[in-house]
């Protein structure tokens, strides 16, 4: 599997970040359609189905990242 670059899956978590801010605020459709781009994305760079589990594998190979940060939460 081709990994991304940390600074790509770091860029890809603030911008979805930042528009799941602005989704509270604004649920324009604009803001929606961005947000499944980058949930897209963001899992297609991780290997992983769902949004959540790629933002942990992304915050996960990012510098400095530790074992225990983001752990696996119980559904």
């Amino acid at each position: 599997m081709l990994m991304a670059h940390p600074a790509v899956l770091r860029n890809l978590i603030e911008q979805y970040e930042t528009l799941k801010v602005l989704r509270a605020e604004d649920g324009g459709a604009e803001v929606r359609r961005r947000m499944d781009d980058l949930a897209y994305t963001l899992c297609v760079c991780t290997g992983t189905r769902d949004v959540d589990a790629a933002l942990i594998a992304a915050r996960h190979r990012l510098p400095g990242a530790r074992p225990e940060d983001d752990s696996v939460l119980t559904a």
